[in-house]
Formats: structure tokens, C-alpha cells, sequence
């Protein structure tokens, strides 16, 4: 369990598992920032059960977002190529009512210490899409750099979209957040 100011990220339990399904396929407005250009439909209850619910209970990869006691997204990694280390993050906050309130920066803060504790990395990135303004702003907030932007690269409804990529090195992390190296972790 990872927790900074009124955020915590945690593994799912079995309890979780129709709450989160109902989160992720109720209200589907966190799709329209998430990627729209890749084509989507909700899960069945059986594929949450073998894929992202799987994912969540074990913790590796991918964990709940709580806030105030109630899950509301995930942040999660993944290799872009691990054979040279360079990983990326990704988070969703499912929750639209939840949105605009700096809760992705408190949950990217720790899971960023987290990867950079636990994993030979340099490097963590971040890429999202120029139809995401919330997501831009949030990654430099937290510290990140701008590395690149591929402008009109994604194309959706009938406009051209830039896709931006974010990146945060080591040693620039722990000197933005020189405390927080045992803080987060639990």
C-alpha cells in the first residue's frame, strides 16, 4: 500500500470487484480523454474478471486509486521496451466527479517514487494526447518534462490531435521530492 496526502493506492480485494467493475462501465466519460482514438467497448463481467481485476489483485503492474476510502481509478506500468529499461505510466481516473481536484498528481506522486524504489529504471514517461489538457497539465505539475510532441498523429472526430510524450529522470525526481524517498512506501 502506497499513500500521500488523502490519496492510497492499494491492491484489489475480492470485495472490490463489483464496485470497480460498476466504476470502470457505469459512466463512461473518463473514454473521451483516455485514448478515444483506439478503439473501445466496456468489458463483460468474465473479461474484468481475467484482465484488469486480475491485474489490481496482484498488485504488480497496476493498483486501485482510493480516495476518502473509495476507489475511483488505477495507475499502472508497463515496458515500452524492457530490454532497455524505458517504462512508461499510465493512469485513469474513472471518476468524473473526482476530476479537477490534483488527486492524478497525488496518486502519480507516490506510484513514481514506487517504480523508481523498486524497479533499474533512469527513466519514467509518460505519454497522453493534446485532447487531454488535464493530463498535460498534471504531468508538469508533478515535474515532468516535456520530451516530445508528434504533432497530428491522432486523428478523432474529424480533427487532428498531437500526441505528447512526458518524461521524468531519476535523479530529477528525488530533487524535486528529496523526502519522499520512505514516506509513500508502506
Amino acid at each position: 500500500m502506497l499513500e500521500y496526502q488523502e490519496v492510497t493506492l492499494r491492491k484489489a480485494t475480492p470485495d472490490d470487484k463489483e464496485t470497480l467493475f460498476h466504476l470502470i462501465t457505469e459512466n463512461q466519460e473518463w473514454t473521451r480523454f483516455n485514448g478515444p482514438y483506439f478503439p473501445y467497448s466496456p468489458p463483460t463481467p468474465d473479461e474484468f474478471q481475467t484482465g484488469l481485476f486480475e491485474r489490481l489483485q496482484q498488485g504488480d503492474d497496476t493498483l486501485i486509486i482510493e480516495y476518502n476510502h473509495t476507489p475511483i481509478g488505477t495507475v499502472s506500468y508497463y515496458w515500452e521496451d524492457k530490454r532497455t529499461r524505458w517504462l512508461e505510466v499510465g493512469i485513469v481516473v474513472y471518476s468524473h466527479n473526482q476530476w479537477g481536484k490534483g488527486l492524478g498528481r497525488k496518486a502519480l506522486i507516490p506510484w513514481i517514487t514506487h517504480l523508481f524504489h523498486t524497479l533499474e529504471i533512469a527513466r519514467v514517461g509518460l505519454t497522453t494526447w493534446s485532447g487531454n489538457p488535464r493530463m498535460m497539465v498534471c504531468a508538469e505539475a508533478i515535474g515532468m518534462k516535456l520530451e516530445a510532441r508528434l504533432r497530428k498523429v491522432r486523428y478523432y472526430n474529424e480533427h487532428y490531435y498531437d500526441s505528447v510524450k512526458f518524461g521524468v529522470l531519476r535523479e530529477e525526481w528525488f530533487k524535486k521530492y528529496p523526502n519522499l524517498s520512505e514516506k509513500v512506501v508502506k
